[in-house]
């Protein structure tokens, strides 16, 4: 999973025809400690679907106000510059629920077709 230092790079790479699942962490988030040992296996699970980022909320942290980032890790989905999907909770997120707000993603993705 790509990490993301620049909002540039953060714009430019969600602006593609397939869709980026660009997920918001930081160091000290023990919730995102928690997802990190499955994540490469979304990733590789995912791979041709979905493109994955990592974004550090400490790095970033005016594109996440703009973003409404409040809690982490969050979930959002993006295709061709535009967010299609979010998945927030305050609750620690497990694998099984992770897949299918990817899942779902994808379908919106589908839905929307190609413009």
């Amino acid at each position: 999973m790509k990490q993301i230092k620049e909002d540039a790079e953060f714009r430019s790479i969600i602006h593609g025809s397939l869709p980026v699942a660009a997920v918001f962490k930081a160091t000290w988030c023990k919730d995102c400690h928690y997802i990190e040992p499955f994540m490469p296996d979304l990733v590789k699970q995912y791979e041709g679907k979905l493109d994955f980022v990592h974004v550090d909320r400490d790095d970033l942290p005016d594109l996440c106000s703009e973003l409404n980032i409040l809690g982490i890790p969050s979930f959002i989905v993006f295709r061709e510059g535009q967010e299609i999907t979010r998945f927030v909770s305050k609750l620690r997120k497990t694998r099984e629920e992770i897949e299918e707000f990817l899942d779902r993603s994808l379908q919106v993705a589908g839905a929307l077709g190609k413009n």
